[in-house]
């Protein structure tokens, strides 16, 4: 399978629409429906936003507008994965200075910009494609990224599992192993370990 990893761009967002709509949550799964637009607002300008949902025409109308509006001011960043031209995949990866400092799902990632580190915030896979190596492939492109745009680390959040999940949207703690990142931390709860590569 040929695997091609994009850059989230304003020129991409019907492909970004088309997978979340089409594709990313045929299986049921609990995380959808969902455009990833939670990790970059605060509980009070979701709720903002949400008051209008009279006014944009339902729940699912006021959610594609928020992911519009973030895709289009660059809040929301990421990455597509596509196979024959077909958007099949998602991760969400940002600056962290980029996160509120309390996100409207109760992340915590931010950073001040001149600590110029990046986070893996989420994975979206079409249920056909698990298990194919698309989220490896994503993470890589992350780092790759990440490094050659002067970054000095990437961190993710996969939660404690024992065994596989399939709707693991932090991804799961082997897959940042196999990419050479390192635990370095468990969340207050215990419920988060936090993952770290270095790229100087």
């Amino acid at each position: 399978m040929n695997t091609e990893i994009r850059k989230l761009t304003p020129e991409l967002a019907a492909d970004f629409f088309d997978f979340f709509d089409n594709r990313a949550f045929t299986d049921n799964s609990p995380e959808g429906p969902c455009y990833c637009t939670r990790f970059q607002m605060t509980k009070e300008e979701e709720k903002a936003e949400f008051d209008k949902t009279e006014e944009y025409g339902g729940f699912m109308c006021v959610l594609r507008k928020m992911a519009q509006d973030q895709i289009d001011s660059g809040t929301i960043q990421g990455y597509l994965a596509f196979v024959d031209g077909v958007s099949i995949g998602w991760c969400n990866a940002n600056d962290k200075a980029n996160f509120p400092v309390e996100s409207g799902n109760g992340a915590r990632f931010h950073a001040p910009a001149e600590i110029r580190e990046k986070v893996v915030a989420c994975f979206e896979i079409a249920p056909e494609y698990r298990g194919k190596d698309v989220a490896t492939a994503l993470l890589q492109r992350v780092v790759d990224d990440a490094k050659a745009e002067g970054y000095l680390a990437v961190e993710g959040f996969p939660r404690k599992r024992e065994g596989r999940y399939e709707w693991d949207f932090t991804g799961p703690i082997r897959l940042y192993e196999k990419a050479g990142f390192i635990k370095v931390t468990e969340t207050e709860n215990e419920r988060f370990v936090v993952m770290r590569k270095e790229l100087n």
